[in-house]
């Protein structure tokens, strides 16, 4: 299912859900084990698709809906007090089958970056339960270009957190 295309800051729109990065985006992949089974797989993809991760990590998130789905307007917010950096994106695509689920947003204008971010929870046929965090972006406004080369390490930070507060969640 995907979100309608217009709005976003950035263009092609979907490419995450391929795995795919555009000419003159910088990527980002990490996957992340969450543990093993049908119970933990359940529970990461129930977290995730709640917005129950990014909150878990005291991001500030505000949704149009309880649930990632097409079209959902989503606002994130990283910091605290005058120094939280606020981004608006809309969800573009989500996806919930029997052994994957998740979704991905992309900026919209306003954002201090331009690109989508996708999680995705897998089930494996071994039984492994995995996160990745696939994404693709360029800076936005002048303060994300001068980050320059420490911009990249906090996105990875970042997505490997995300990975270790889903492996906690699934877990409780």
């Amino acid at each position: 299912m995907r979100a309608p295309r217009a709005e976003y800051s950035y263009t092609p729109v979907g490419r995450t859900a391929y795995g795919v990065t555009p000419p003159g985006f910088r990527a980002l992949r990490v996957r992340i084990p969450l543990g093993t089974g049908g119970a933990v797989f359940a529970a990461a993809a129930r977290a995730l698709l709640e917005w129950r991760m990014h909150r878990a990590m005291g991001v500030r998130l505000e949704a149009d809906a309880g649930r990632a789905a097409p079209g959902v307007r989503v606002t994130v917010g990283l910091g605290v007090g005058a120094l939280r950096v606020g981004g608006p994106c809309r969800v573009v695509w989500a996806v919930q089958e029997e052994r994957r689920a998740g979704w991905a947003y992309g900026t919209l204008p306003g954002h201090p970056q331009r690109g989508e971010e996708a999680f995705l929870v897998e089930h494996a046929p071994d039984g492994a339960v995995r996160l990745t965090v696939r994404a693709y972006s360029v800076p936005a406004v002048w303060w994300t270009r001068a980050a320059g080369p420490v911009l990249p390490v906090l996105q990875r930070g970042y997505a490997l957190r995300c990975g270790q507060v889903l492996r906690r969640l699934a877990r409780e």
